[in-house]
């Protein structure tokens, strides 16, 4: 399966908790938990580029399947990270003490990261690149 797009985020779940948790200022998470989120995911065979774009900022993350790589978090913190694919369907990203499950079912992406007893949702469906025409023409 090929993970490429762009995916808008439609709901999430905790978001407030979870920001708490990692450490990000109260006055940061009530900027973006209202913001629209679009999560682009760019594969390469086994490498992918994953950014994620809330209002003006972004945080992108580079990973190749089953090798450890350093990533950012939300908090800004840079931790260690290895991205494994379970079935057809599913990327798997293990830190010490965070777990993200992207699930990709049709054009729905549904990506829930677990920290301790925190369980963060977010749906997201997937929405025509802008850029892809361009590329093309």
């Amino acid at each position: 399966m090929d993970f490429t797009g762009q995916y808008e985020l439609q709901s999430q779940e905790n978001v407030e908790l979870f920001m708490k948790a990692l450490g990000v200022p109260d006055d940061m998470i009530e900027k973006i938990k209202d913001l629209k989120s679009v999560t682009k995911i760019v594969q390469n065979g086994k490498d992918f580029i994953v950014a994620i774009q809330t209002g003006n900022q972004v945080l992108v993350n580079n990973f190749t399947l089953g090798h450890e790589t350093h990533v950012e978090t939300p908090a800004g913190e840079k931790v260690k990270a290895v991205m494994n694919l379970e079935g057809e369907n599913k990327l798997v990203v293990n830190t010490k003490i965070i777990t993200s499950v992207a699930e990709f079912n049709g054009d729905q992406l549904t990506n829930t990261i677990t920290y301790g007893d925190i369980v963060y949702k977010r749906i997201s469906k997937k929405i025509k690149d802008p850029d892809a025409e361009e590329d093309h023409l």
